[in-house]
């Protein structure tokens, strides 16, 4: 894997009953940089991150994740990882601030450094008058915050998030783009992004790799997929316009 690469897949393959999810998937993602991973349902993306994650088994090819096999080991690389799922589940009884104590234990992390680390998650992400409301009744995009307020306790390398500002308003969305950014740019984490919402994509993500059918049909900055895709240079464009190009050529 090359120094300044975090993420790295060459070949990367997953088949199911003879059907390949991801076929022949070589990317890279670098050091402190927000990547876009996009693409339609059933393109390979969740599959991909499940690989990087150690949860699923490649069928071939190589996958490194901060130079290690996540399938050889898995809990090294969750150690140096934080993951924001679609629909993150918690346990419902348990209220907001509970629920990260939880985390923080599970990840040795205990005591005062402990109690300022979730102050300030529950503070970044907006959740400071919920924190002792049970997590049961939180609206879906408070537990969107909440998972991301996970991430942030943990401090990882490296953050995957699917959907991160799925179910949120406005307000929220703006704060947890501003939250990412603030990720990459102050604490110089890597995120992969995975998202429908393409103009959020745009606004955040420093290269962008576009998924379809199992394969990747694109990867680079947007001015670049722009100028291949659309024949612009400094015009005006967006990062949909070059998305449907894409998917509509394969």
């Amino acid at each position: 894997m090359d120094a300044e690469n975090v993420i790295a897949t060459r070949e990367l393959t997953k088949r199911y009953n003879g059907q390949a999810a991801v076929d022949g998937l070589t990317f890279s993602v670098r050091a402190g940089e927000v990547y876009g991973f996009l693409g339609p349902n059933g393109a390979g993306k969740t599959t991909t991150l499940l690989m990087l994650l150690g949860l699923t088994e490649p069928t071939g090819g190589q996958v490194r994740v901060m130079g290690i096999d996540p399938a050889r080991e898995p809990i090294k690389v969750k150690r140096q990882i934080g993951y924001l799922q679609e629909n993150m589940g918690f346990y419902r009884d348990l209220s907001g601030w509970q629920s990260l104590n939880y985390i923080a234990e599970l990840n040795g992390i205990y005591g005062a450094d402990a109690r300022a680390r979730i102050e300030a998650a529950l503070v970044q992400t907006g959740l400071e008058n919920e924190a002792h409301k049970k997590v049961g009744a939180y609206s879906r995009g408070m537990r969107q915050r909440l998972g991301f307020a996970e991430i942030l306790l943990k401090n990882p390398r490296i953050a995957f998030l699917d959907e991160p500002t799925l179910g949120l308003d406005p307000d929220a969305t703006n704060r947890m783009l501003e939250m990412i950014q603030d990720l990459c740019r102050r604490q110089k984490m890597t995120v992969l992004l995975s998202s429908h919402l393409l103009h959020q994509v745009q606004r955040i993500c420093h290269r962008v790799g576009i998924m379809i059918g199992g394969h990747l049909v694109a990867e680079g900055p947007m001015q670049k997929l722009a100028a291949e895709k659309l024949g612009v240079g400094q015009e005006q464009y967006t990062l949909e316009e070059i998305y449907m190009k894409y998917f509509k050529e394969s």
